[in-house]
């Protein structure tokens, strides 16, 4: 299953486009199919799932039935972080991202917390919304949180996993931090604005009692009982996950690929959103070619610039307004507040990422949250 060729020499032949032609580069363009999907679903639905003591705030977005994409983010940070890939996700089915106990703003565990006792919030949500092996995807630590789910629950045929951790070579805090920083450097400001407003709302306290944990979990020895297909994503420039510990990770797997995501970094699924999000619809209708785990196959997204810079001026308000809003909602534990703000927000990213918006949800949601933004697009 292995070959010898390099993460920074692309395959002979590549994934096609929706024309069947491969990029001059030979690298595959997963953005590329995405201005031909259909009217993307902008209304997002917040509820509420107890579990253990507290409780899991889920954002959906999408229509019930088919088969679902359930998001977990990693370490402190809000299911924010996946605003830009949801929206792109729903050829399969709903979405539904998850703010695990302790992060935005939802009550944490009492006494110990372990990645496992995430696992287990995670298998109730799944149950409670009754939902039939839907496909698990995490990023960073929720990585760590998907993976336990997989290994107890064989049913579960497809996970994608988004900058996994943590490389046992370097499982320390001082080393995790180091490594996490040389990353940041090429995130994206509305990337680093997330991080810093949602390790806000985590607490020191909360956000040092678990990175122990984090860092300690030994994802690859879980990875030998996961019997679903499993994808493995990284940014080029992350440096908390190196290419040679995926590789080292994707070999434990029974069944996995490899993409790494040219320019991306640790939050790759953000500022990358259109690559990975075509990456996973891909992986679960069977299109993405299987060259081996040390191949490591690079994709290109060339869809994507800042935030702000791609909208028109009354999206870029409705965005900036609408993030203020979603972090007032996720302080005062407001879910009617959330769900407005995530709406508008959707909106604007879809905008901004050439997706088509019904118009009457569309007015629906302006409406709501930034009137004056009516026709300043």
């Amino acid at each position: 299953m292995d070959d010898d060729r390099s993460a920074d020499q692309p395959a002979p032949t590549a994934d096609p486009d929706p024309a069947g032609r491969p990029d001059p580069a030979g690298r595959p363009d997963p953005a590329g199919r995405l201005a031909q999907a259909e009217d993307a679903d902008v209304t997002v639905e917040v509820d509420r799932i107890a579990v253990d003591g507290t409780y899991v705030r889920v954002s959906s977005i999408g229509e019930p039935g088919g088969r679902a994409f359930v998001l977990v983010a990693g370490l402190g940070i809000a299911a924010t972080y996946y605003e830009r890939l949801a929206p792109h996700l729903n050829e399969n089915g709903p979405v539904h991202a998850l703010d695990l106990p302790g992060f935005a703003g939802v009550p944490h565990f009492r006494g110990r917390v372990t990645i496992e006792r995430f696992a287990d919030a995670v298998e109730q949500v799944i149950a409670e919304l009754g939902l039939e092996d839907p496909v698990l995807v995490g990023h960073s630590m929720g990585t760590q949180v998907v993976t336990e789910v997989a290994a107890r629950r064989p049913e579960v045929s497809d996970l994608v996993l988004i900058s996994p951790v943590v490389d046992p070579r370097a499982r320390t805090v001082r080393q995790s931090a180091f490594r996490f920083l040389r990353s940041t450097v090429h995130e994206p400001a509305a990337v680093r604005w997330h991080g810093i407003t949602a390790y806000a709302l985590c607490g020191w306290h909360w956000f040092s009692k678990v990175l122990p944990r984090m860092i300690a979990f030994p994802i690859e020895e879980r990875a030998a009982q996961v019997r679903a297909r499993t994808l493995i994503v990284r940014g080029e420039h992350d440096a908390l996950v190196p290419r040679d510990w995926v590789r080292r990770l994707a070999r434990v797997f029974p069944y996995a690929v490899l993409r790494e995501v040219e320019q991306g970094a640790h939050s790759v699924m953000h500022a990358q959103a259109d690559a990975v999000a075509r990456l996973a619809v891909d992986h679960v209708a069977r299109r993405i070619q299987d060259r081996g785990v040390s191949s490591l196959q690079r994709v290109r997204d060339d869809s994507t610039s800042s935030d702000l810079a791609r909208l028109g001026a009354g999206d870029a308000w409705m965005l900036v307004k609408s993030r203020f809003l979603e972090l007032v909602g996720m302080a005062r534990n407001d879910d009617q507040a959330l769900e407005a703000a995530k709406s508008a927000h959707a909106v604007a990213m879809a905008d901004g990422d050439g997706l088509p918006v019904d118009p009457e949800d569309r007015r629906a949601v302006v409406d709501e949250v930034a009137p004056e933004a009516r026709d300043a697009r």
